[in-house]
């Protein structure tokens, strides 16, 4: 988590910023969402193969993930299979899902601000966390 003071000359300024935001983070979950199609397919044969196999060999293979090291705070797997991948690319699709839905209601909560008008003379300070803002500063110069 990053938190960071940045400077506005004005709402619109603000909201552009928020804006492609937005676009961006919207970009990005629709790649992971096209790639998350794409292992997801993988993944469920994958499964199915090793349930086959599981089966007739007449054991029962442990789900956990095998290979997996803790490398100070960093997991490492080693090995990684199709299911691995998929696991991590929804918790990054999750991610950016998440993120988006903040980034929209701070827009949403700016439109008050559009009522201020003439901005000229003034600063917004803005507190941003990973790059949402979480408060706004109305400074006169």
């Amino acid at each position: 988590m990053v938190v960071v003071i940045r400077e506005f000359e004005s709402v619109d300024e603000l909201e552009g910023i928020l804006e492609n935001e937005i676009s961006r983070t919207k970009s990005t979950l629709g790649e992971n969402l096209r790639r998350l199609d794409e292992i997801r397919g993988l993944a469920e044969k994958s499964k199915r193969i090793r349930q086959v196999v599981t089966r007739l060999a007449g054991k029962n293979l442990s789900v956990e993930s095998f290979g997996e090291v803790q490398v100070g705070s960093v997991k490492v797997v080693l090995q990684a299979n199709p299911l691995d991948e998929l696991t991590a690319i929804e918790a990054v699709v999750r991610s950016h899902q998440e993120r988006l839905l903040i980034l929209q209601k701070a827009r949403e909560g700016l439109k008050p601000l559009d009522e201020i008008g003439e901005t000229e003379g003034m600063t917004l300070l803005v507190v941003e966390k990973d790059g949402v803002p979480e408060r706004i500063l109305l400074k006169t110069c």
